[in-house]
């Protein structure tokens, strides 16, 4: 480069710093959170993972379809999960090594986070089973279930509404449940703020709640208690 070139740009800058250690780190991969940021910036982070090696495949969160088109125009082979608002890559399911996660959903309407939560622990190497649409309206369904619940290292229980269901599983199991509030419901539900203060004060110990929506933190910490089990 002859004395009076400028240096070359990084594409990134000012957009955002790409964490490709993590894994060595804290033994899981990068997230992306795709919403709130624009296509172009969503378009040039997915382009700058091109050509990368990551230690575990890399999450696209919160991807509408523009946003997801955009890591797919970037990284065409990465797999896009359309319910879940997810787009991974690369897009080949880890080897299991972290125990194993059971996600609930209280309702049907409850199935798009409750997808992000177990995509989210799939690809971060656990065994993730589904139940679907169980909740307290008709108790005799999550009773049906006791054998799955039980064998589970970490239940998530993703719900709406008045938000009952976790504190009716955890009094059923002795694993830990991570408690999910979504913002499914009429008026008073508050956008998911009754659900929240539901769970936060279940009288079943053993619950540990995270944010509204939030079913990537959900798997994730799912995930981690799992693995944490397994490697004691």
């Amino acid at each position: 480069m002859s004395a009076d070139a400028e240096p070359e740009r990084d594409p990134l800058e000012g957009v955002a710093t790409l964490d490709l250690q993590r894994t060595r780190r804290r033994g899981f991969p990068e997230a992306v959170y795709c919403e709130g940021k624009t296509v172009e910036h969503v378009e040039t982070i997915a382009r700058s993972f091109a050509g990368t090696d990551p230690d575990g495949p890399v999450l696209f969160t919160r991807a509408d379809p523009e946003r997801a088109a955009a890591v797919l125009r970037e990284l065409p082979d990465a797999r896009h999960e359309p319910v879940a608002r997810l787009v991974i890559w690369p897009p080949e399911q880890p080897a299991v090594r972290g125990g194993s996660v059971l996600v609930v959903s209280a309702g049907t309407s409850d199935i798009p986070v409750a997808r992000e939560a177990a995509l989210t622990a799939t690809y971060l190497g656990c065994e993730v089973g589904e139940v679907t649409d169980v909740g307290v309206a008709g108790l005799h369904r999550i009773l049906g279930r006791l054998p799955q619940l039980r064998a589970a290292d970490v239940v998530v229980v993703v719900a709406g509404m008045d938000g009952a269901l976790p504190s009716v599983v955890a009094g059923l199991v002795e694993c830990p449940v991570v408690a999910v509030p979504t913002s499914v419901g009429y008026g008073a539900a508050f956008g998911g703020l009754a659900p929240l203060l539901t769970m936060l004060n279940s009288c079943a110990p053993g619950v540990g709640v995270v944010n509204i929506d939030n079913g990537y933190g959900a798997g994730h910490l799912a995930a981690q208690i799992a693995r944490a089990g397994v490697h004691r």
